[in-house]
């Protein structure tokens, strides 16, 4: 049997333990997204910075949709909005996207939960250019659910993504 001052030791340190575990790595790489407000997991002062890499290192969802900026069908990949939410802890309401020509669209955080968005990394395959929409693209499932096809959704498709704030 292991005294009482000894459990609450032991339950310190698997806790100290686990809160490093949670911490998220520095990028090597050239940023690519930023997340500030409401996180709990940063690597740079109060944010939380990614590169291509670490993004790559995160589950990949593919969709292939119908979005209004193509003619044609085309396939996006990347990591789900909620696992690069959940990467930085994020816990708040909504989140105000940044683009890197300014363009600042707010949509509520459960769409992360509720749909399968994506932040796109790479389009047919190849990494997105900045003339291509890129280097990210937050995209949602249009083609697996058509309620998501009007005007409100596809306006919180912001491409060349930049910053998350999280609300």
């Amino acid at each position: 049997m292991i005294p009482s001052t000894w459990r609450a030791l032991l339950a310190a340190a698997l806790l100290s333990v686990a809160g490093h575990a949670a911490a998220l790595e520095p990028p090597k790489g050239v940023p690519v997204l930023t997340l500030t407000g409401q996180i709990s997991h940063t690597n740079q002062g109060k944010s939380a910075v990614f590169d291509d890499a670490m993004l790559a290192r995160l589950p990949q969802k593919t969709l292939h949709v119908h979005a209004p900026w193509y003619p044609t069908p085309q396939t996006f990949e990347g990591p789900l909005l909620r696992d690069v939410l959940d990467a930085a802890g994020a816990s708040g309401k909504a989140l105000n996207l940044t683009a890197l020509n300014d363009y600042v669209v707010a949509i509520p955080s459960d769409d992360a939960t509720r749909y399968d968005v994506i932040v796109a990394r790479r389009l047919n395959g190849k990494p997105m250019s900045v003339r291509e929409k890129g280097p990210l693209f937050v995209m949602y499932p249009f083609d697996s659910n058509p309620e998501l096809r009007q005007a409100e959704y596809y306006r919180r498709c912001a491409w060349q993504l930049n910053r998350i704030e999280v609300e």
